[in-house]
């Protein structure tokens, strides 16, 4: 059920900023990332311990430096760096012990992820294809 939510909200967000312009700017998306990478280090807050912070941390770095290289260059390194952080979704569990992180948070963000970089992918295809 948490493919079907996070990918269902994704495609809803991403359709609902197209509808009422709020991704004519193109500091949505870059925003929307670094938010999306936040959560981990939420995460690890809300949990028993912190022990988990610092990697959550550097990962969240990451993520937010290929938001700003996005913004700044092309939003194709967002889309590329929602897909990253789709597969470090897939792959997190066996990187970092956060139990803060609720058991469904990975399957959910994966799909939210994928969905949210497709959209956007898309977005910029139609932006950049001729009209008649």
């Amino acid at each position: 059920m948490e493919y079907v939510i996070g990918a269902s909200l994704a495609l809803g967000v991403g359709l609902l900023a197209t509808l009422v312009g709020f991704d004519r700017d193109r500091a949505l998306y870059p925003a929307v990332l670094i938010v999306i990478a936040s959560y981990y280090a939420l995460f690890a807050m809300m949990g028993p311990t912190h022990a988990a912070l610092p990697m959550e941390t550097a990962s969240l770095i990451v993520f937010a430096a290929l938001a700003v290289v996005g913004f700044k260059t092309s939003l194709w390194w967002v889309v590329a760096a929602l897909v990253g952080h789709g597969v470090f979704d897939l792959v997190h569990p066996g990187l970092v012990d956060n139990p803060g992180a609720p058991g469904w948070w990975p399957m959910f963000c994966l799909t939210y992820d994928l969905a949210a970089g497709a959209y956007l992918a898309v977005r910029l295809l139609v932006a950049r294809s001729p009209r008649p």
